[in-house]
């Protein structure tokens, strides 16, 4: 068992958005995903005829790059589980000295829970969608898996925590209303540096499904 938990936790750390997923055993056996986001496990987008037939104990190869990637134009913003296939899809530039990424939504730093504290490459931080009318007033029900956002004030280059002036983009891996404290729809980290360094662009079309081109 320590073998096996020691073989998932770096899986867990080592996999990036947008790595290719192939299926090796079962029905489902050359079915190609992506990997969509991390939670308590890696999270994997398959076609549906694939999802129809996979079943537990089916073995998976991820190819696990993009982890150590850098941004040599902006050495201050530090790219977390962000692989090259993301990075191209985004189409994210260099405008004027500054990182120009599109986005579908700004979240607060009041409103980030769990997760904070954490290693930026792990799993993913949430955001506190515990008050349905703060979810309503801020906009947020429109929020989709997949979605690229932007997190103010949040420093995720080493670890997860709020610092005044800094950013972290993420990608929204999974969604829902936190009937608990401190939880509610879960960000996976892709960039994060000083706030000035970043050009935010809002559009609907910022999410994984264009960047990537996912299966419908």
């Amino acid at each position: 068992m320590v073998g096996n938990r020691a073989r998932h936790q770096a899986l867990q750390f080592l996999a990036c958005i947008g790595n290719d997923v192939r299926v090796l055993t079962g029905p489902a056996a050359g079915a190609r995903g992506r990997v969509t986001g991390k939670h308590a496990f890696v999270l994997v987008d398959f076609p549906r005829d694939a999802l129809e037939v996979l079943a537990p104990g089916d073995r998976l190869l991820v190819r696990a790059v993009g982890q150590g990637l850098r941004l040599l134009d902006f050495p201050d913003v530090a790219a977390r589980s962000c692989s090259p296939a993301l990075l191209t899809g985004m189409n994210a530039t260099a405008v004027d000295g500054k990182l120009r990424v599109e986005i579908a939504a700004e979240i607060p730093a009041y409103l980030m829970g769990a997760g904070l504290g954490m290693s930026s490459e792990w799993a993913n931080c949430d955001v506190m969608f515990t008050r349905r009318e703060v979810i309503q007033r801020l906009g947020f029900e429109r929020a989709r898996l997949g979605d690229v956002v932007a997190m103010h004030d949040q420093d995720h280059r080493y670890g997860r925590g709020y610092r005044a002036g800094m950013l972290a983009i993420g990608v929204v891996a999974h969604g829902g209303y936190g009937g608990i404290p401190g939880h509610g729809m879960g960000v996976a980290t892709i960039f994060s540096g000083p706030g000035e360094r970043f050009e935010l662009v809002r559009s609907d079309d910022a999410n994984l499904r264009n960047h990537l081109r996912l299966a419908a």
